[in-house]
């Protein structure tokens, strides 16, 4: 059928969404994660929160067996409604492996010129292509953990300054954050003070509150962005993470207790 104004129709976000958590360790990004409803972990680096248990595949060393895993989850019987992958930047290395065997190479860095890279981007594609099948086929909210390192900006109409950014290399960073539906920054609540340290001189220290955000909107000092029209921070409590951001994500349905409030 030919395409007309008349063709013109109101579209919203109906797929189940697509997070990235990412943070400074032991902040509760995996804490967070387990809050999801009927979570399955895809879980590259060894551990879990404390006291905490969670439904995993075990730890998974290689590409090829994360692959399996989501397979796994497209092709069998399963109540599971969210797959956790934790993390990226420990998977990382094992893209990196994948690509150097699919190429004979003895290391990413052989090819020379940053290719090495360029050529992982086919090995990340396969991880959101499986990852994608699962949100749209089986209906499976996705949650990519991160952890976060601090870059330099070089602004080029003011001063330089750093950021917390997602720890991944640049191309596959890219990838991600074009990927995904919102990325969100836990950050602990912290106060800057001031005192002397004699001679004309002041010495700032951070001290850490016990209150933890979830930051849904980009800003200097950190990446982050939402498709939903989440408020710029969210508080995170422990065991209530996932209520706090539910309403703002596809498909959320308010509970009957609070319908008949």
């Amino acid at each position: 059928m030919a395409l007309s104004i008349a063709s013109l129709r109101q579209v919203k976000a109906t797929l189940p969404a697509r997070i990235c958590l990412y943070g400074t360790p032991g902040i509760g990004k995996t804490t967070l994660a387990a809050e999801f409803p009927n979570a399955a972990f895809l879980q590259v680096e060894d551990g879990t929160p404390g006291g905490e248990g969670v439904m995993s595949f075990g730890h998974l060393t290689t590409f090829e067996q994360v692959v399996e895993a989501i397979a796994a989850l497209a092709g069998e019987e399963h109540d599971r409604q969210t797959v956790v992958l934790d993390s990226l930047d420990k998977l990382e290395p094992l893209v990196w492996a994948k690509t150097c065997a699919d190429n004979n190479w003895k290391d990413i860095e052989q090819p020379g010129y940053g290719k090495g890279y360029v050529a992982a981007d086919v090995v990340w594609r396969e991880l959101f292509e499986g990852l994608n099948y699962l949100r749209r086929e089986r209906g499976m909210m996705i949650v990519l953990i991160a952890h976060s390192t601090i870059d330099r900006v070089d602004n080029p109409t003011g001063a330089s300054y750093s950021r917390f950014d997602i720890r991944l290399q640049k191309r596959a960073l890219a990838l991600v954050q074009d990927e995904v539906d919102a990325i969100l920054f836990i950050k602990q609540d912290e106060t800057i003070k001031t005192e002397d340290a004699g001679f004309n001189k002041t010495r700032a220290h951070a001290t850490g509150g016990e209150s933890r955000w979830i930051f849904t909107d980009g800003r200097p000092g950190f990446t982050a962005k939402n498709r939903y029209d989440m408020p710029g921070k969210i508080m995170f409590a422990k065991g209530k993470g996932f209520d706090a951001l539910a309403p703002y994500l596809p498909g959320y349905t308010e509970p009957a207790s609070q319908q008949a409030a």
